[in-house]
């Protein structure tokens, strides 16, 4: 007592896998909707019983089945594409299994389901990650299908259609296609194949945001390219990643980071030059929303660039700030990279005038390089001590201020002095955040200026 249950392939006899063909040939009994048995007809046996029912019989075509079975019969209950694949399969083994028949043997064949032989009509589109999604709300609730809709769009999964569309199930598609347009580009390719391998197979590529559903049938599969997926000639092609290979070398690996940075910013309003200090910073940091604390004076980084390629000396608060600047830029231009915080006679005046390390190296630093640029990227009393400057001693020319320290005491207070400093570049980072690696990496984008041009 035996039940088979075989996918007939989605319709040329060609595309019957020869196991299904074996199994067609020894059936005693074939079971299925009377629109199928045509694709198999030509390997049934010229004795075997055929049963056929119309659509939405499938559970009486299993009930069928298992009653055959009984018989002693050996049963073949067919289905189009591959029999596990939106076909009889499930209905069987849960009928069979539910009715605990222990006694009868249950198989499934595979066949060619409608999405595979519509991958292969239209090339390579199946190269990497997909799903295949019904919109028949006959026997799944409306709100789980659009679940699975909302999944598949934003897991960039390429998208293959089942049961698009019939007389009485006509708005679902359009709202696929308002859901996916939420999340996909509107030239994401669509392919719409039609009677797929048959004689009346038609085959129609568009994009998403151009898509008409009024285009699609009942015999139609719709095919949602992802993100990669491209047209070539007929044909659509999502790679595998063979050619675009995941970076291994460290230099590799950080344009890699810089390109994901780039896009994720590439819609905020800054310029191209704030933008790459901006992607240098969270590439430091690895926050992506970290764009909407940068603030800048217009022009900052690109005076900085300058300055540095002409040699310009760089001042820093803390040694951390010196180590975190890129020493392959400043030798190749030759800045003079200065801390004072360890500095005898800086260290001499913290004791004497009661502050900080930090802010008496500063105070020294700007005797001695009134035109520098200075980083600050730990100490609020460094930043401090060079607005009061600024404010009381017009003899300071500098070439701008890097002010990111990072902490709660002062900080706030000292980022929003350097913001009312009205005369000489200045970055900062508001709020609390900051720290010597940021401000080192701002350092470095303006000293790598160049490369934005790479990815805006």
């Amino acid at each position: 007592m035996k039940i088979t249950v075989a996918g007939l392939g989605p319709g040329d006899k060609e595309y019957i896998v020869p196991i299904v063909q074996k199994a067609l040939k020894a059936a005693e009994v074939v079971i299925g909707y009377d629109y199928y048995f045509q694709f198999g007809a030509d390997f049934f046996k010229s004795d075997a019983e055929l049963i056929s029912m119309p659509l939405g019989k499938e559970e009486a075509r299993a009930a069928k089945a298992i009653e055959k079975a009984k018989e002693g019969k050996y049963v073949v209950v067919i289905g189009s594409g591959d029999a596990s694949i939106y076909s009889m399969a499930a209905i069987v083994y849960e009928m069979v299994a539910k009715q605990d028949h222990q006694d009868l043997e249950l198989e499934t064949l595979p066949g060619v389901s409608a999405f595979l032989a519509s991958g292969s009509k239209l090339g390579a589109p199946l190269g990497h990650d997909f799903c295949c999604i019904s919109l028949s709300d006959l026997m799944t609730p409306w709100n789980v299908i659009e679940k699975r809709i909302r999944a598949a769009a934003m897991g960039d999964f390429v998208t293959s259609l089942y049961n698009p569309k019939s007389i009485k199930r006509h708005w679902q598609l359009g709202r696929l296609q308002k859901l996916f347009l939420q999340e996909r580009d509107p030239s994401t390719p669509v392919a719409i194949v039609k009677q797929v391998t048959r004689p009346e197979e038609e085959i129609k590529i568009t994009n998403l945001q151009d898509f008409n559903p009024e285009d699609v049938d009942m015999f139609s599969l719709v095919m949602i390219g992802n993100s990669q997926t491209f047209q070539f000639k007929n044909s659509l092609v999502t790679p595998r990643g063979y050619l675009n290979r995941k970076p291994h070398t460290g230099k590799e690996i950080q344009q890699e980071s810089f390109r994901i940075v780039t896009h994720h910013i590439k819609d905020i309003e800054q310029s191209m030059d704030d933008k790459w200090a901006i992607t240098r910073v969270i590439h430091t940091t690895g926050v992506l929303d970290d764009y909407q604390y940068y603030h800048a004076t217009p022009n900052a980084i690109a005076q900085w660039h300058q300055y540095l390629k002409g040699g310009g000396t760089i001042v820093t608060d803390v040694t951390m700030v010196q180590s975190g600047i890129t020493k392959a830029f400043s030798h190749q231009y030759k800045n003079q990279i200065i801390c004072c915080l360890n500095d005898e006679d800086a260290i001499a005046l913290a004791q004497s005038e009661n502050i900080t390390r930090s802010q008496a190296g500063i105070r020294k630093a700007l005797q001695l390089h009134p035109n520098a640029l200075y980083v600050i990227g730990n100490a609020p009393t460094a930043l401090m001590e060079i607005t009061d400057q600024l404010r009381n001693n017009s003899q300071l020319k500098l070439a701008g201020v890097i002010g990111v320290p990072v902490g709660f005491v002062n900080v706030i207070e000292s980022k929003e002095q350097l913001s009312q400093v009205n005369h000489i570049p200045w970055v900062l980072i508001k709020g609390n955040r900051g720290g010597s690696n940021i401000a080192a990496a701002i350092v470095n984008a303006a000293y790598t200026l160049e490369e934005a041009k790479e990815y805006y």
